[in-house]
């Protein structure tokens, strides 16, 4: 293997060394147990997909250890302060600085002493080399080569995609799970252009979907919450990938899907709010958000209002009376 690359913003304190060669895979461990031993707490929170991998926001104590070699490539990303911190590799040894805007990568199969001064705040991605590889497959790349160990490395793009798909505000399950799987395909692609030894260039598509299958689409996005509106679904059922299926959708309505299925929400839920005296608890269950705070604080960034404030607002400029649900409210507009 090649010997590891140091970032000009790292300072090299020893020659470096040709790292070691990976373990066997069955002999790595995944990456949130490794990671639960090294920083011996539990992430605040984490989202875990099966087909992308998992994401997990963490703050732990200083940190004097081992980070073993581990079955998935690990991204990070500082979503505020920052800290010195020191790794160590063989005779390599690499000081960094922790902040907004930079991230680390640790390959899979790598393995490295970490000396974190101080508590740290700190999300995580850990990605299946399998994702990589579909990922780089979709987008018309060659296949990925190694990733480069980086340390506190100046990437604003990949930082705030990782800190967004972190901070996911809808706790509406079909939103937020939709939401990340599309930014954690955009960091898979984006990884191998970034962060690897040997790039290949991206394959540039043409073309939006067939209205067919934009109508297939949005019908499944329409549908009810117990509709599987995963990225993988819908991709599935367009005959398209993953990687492909965003580009053609977005190209075709000028929207993401989850931005689509989110506009489609806040209208459904204007609808009920206008011509329904449904409560707004009533309206944040319909909708799928785990609470009335939460489906208030998503319609308050959209709108600039509260639910009870807009429909207040609505009402006032054209009053009449309002039905309860069984009068037939969200049906209208679909």
């Amino acid at each position: 293997m090649s010997k590891p690359i140091v970032d000009p913003q790292e300072i090299l304190l020893v020659p470096p060394k040709a790292h070691e060669k990976d373990l066997p895979a069955a002999e790595r461990r995944p990456a949130g147990q490794e990671m639960t031993r090294v920083l011996k707490t539990v992430p605040r929170r984490m989202a875990s997909d099966p087909s992308n991998g998992a994401i997990a926001c963490w703050k732990h104590d200083a940190v004097h250890d081992v980070v073993g070699p581990m079955a998935d490539h690990v991204l990070m990303a500082f979503p505020s302060g920052s800290l010195r911190f020191e790794r160590r590799s063989g005779k390599l040894v690499v000081k960094g600085t922790t902040r907004t805007g930079a991230v680390t990568v640790i390959p899979a199969g790598s393995s490295s002493r970490r000396d974190i001064p101080a508590p740290l705040n700190v999300v995580h991605l850990y990605l299946p080399k399998t994702t990589l590889q579909r990922a780089a497959l979709e987008a018309g790349m060659a296949a990925p080569g190694d990733l480069v160990e980086r340390s506190a490395y100046p990437d604003p793009i990949t930082s705030y995609l990782l800190l967004s798909a972190a901070d996911v505000p809808e706790s509406s399950a079909a939103l937020d799970t939709l939401f990340r799987q599309q930014i954690t395909d955009l960091l898979a692609t984006r990884l191998p252009v970034a962060h690897a030894g040997s790039p290949g260039p991206i394959q540039r598509v043409i073309g939006g979907l067939s209205p067919t299958v934009l109508r297939r689409a949005i019908q499944r996005l329409r549908s009810d919450s117990d509709t599987d509106v995963s990225l993988a679904a819908l991709a599935c059922e367009a005959g398209l990938s993953r990687f492909h299926f965003c580009r053609a959708f977005k190209e075709s309505t000028g929207l993401s899907p989850h931005a689509w299925l989110r506009q489609y929400r806040l209208g459904l839920a204007m609808n009920m709010l206008r011509d329904t005296d449904d409560s707004i608890v009533s309206v944040a269950a319909e909708l799928g958000y785990a609470s009335q705070t939460a489906f208030a604080a998503a319609f308050k960034r959209l709108t600039g209002e509260t639910p009870s404030d807009w429909r207040r607002r609505m009402r006032s400029q054209s009053p009449c009376k309002h039905r309860n649900r069984s009068g037939a409210t969200a049906s209208s507009i679909r």
